[in-house]
């Protein structure tokens, strides 16, 4: 099999992945706040296509699922299937989480490969790799009246940034792509999931007293 079919196979593999990890995300978020069938599907596509939609917009190119309804059709699957069986799972809050830290890494690097062969600069891809692996996430909260995850103290969008940037970097440097998407994405996860089970997050600004101005008396 030639080389650039088996990236092709491996991208389009951990695309439908991604989208079904991040639809389970969507769809437990909806469990939470005791959705209709309708709103799960709605939420779970806006977290898996989110991201992705953004993405192609910004770079001029078809937006990937209005082009692949199998993928569409997948993630209407998913949100229905948790629909029934989101209460099997007592803590809804932790797989969510977790669900959330696939889907980010892989659309990290994904989001960065797709700009990369669109002829986006690094620092371009980096960013849109970022776009990609969160803004889903943050439409999901928004619609369901939560602080998005990209806007909390814990590490988040510094790891779907990470994973971009180190896919991007191997890039560069000539490692083999399929080698450099899979090494951009381990690594976003595991930032993620070190997060998770360690706590880590970055120092939030400390309130202090506000200064008088200097011709105030």
């Amino acid at each position: 099999m030639p080389a650039s079919l088996s990236l092709s196979l491996l991208l389009e593999g951990l695309n439908w992945i991604g989208s079904a990890a991040f639809a389970a995300s969507g769809a437990l978020t909806a469990s939470r706040k005791q959705l209709d069938p309708v709103g799960f599907v709605l939420i779970a596509a806006t977290t898996a296509f989110g991201g992705g939609t953004v993405r192609d917009v910004l770079l001029g190119r078809p937006v990937l699922w209005l082009s692949t309804p199998g993928l569409a059709l997948m993630v209407a699957a998913v949100a229905l299937i948790l629909f029934f069986a989101a209460h099997r799972l007592e803590r809804r809050f932790v797989p969510l989480l977790w669900a959330d830290a696939v889907g980010m890494a892989l659309f990290a690097v994904l989001g960065a490969e797709a700009a990369l062969d669109d002829g986006a600069s690094p620092w371009a891809a980096i960013l849109l790799g970022m776009i990609t692996a969160t803004f889903g996430g943050a439409l999901r909260d928004i619609i369901c009246g939560e602080l998005p995850l990209i806007l909390r103290k814990e590490i988040y969008a510094t790891a779907a940034a990470l994973g971009a940037a180190g896919f991007v970097a191997l890039s560069l440097l000539g490692a083999e792509r399929s080698l450099a998407v899979c090494a951009g994405m381990a690594g976003a996860f595991l930032v993620r999931a070190a997060a998770l089970l360690r706590g880590w997050s970055l120092p939030t600004y400390k309130a202090r007293p506000g200064r008088d101005y200097p011709d105030e008396r």
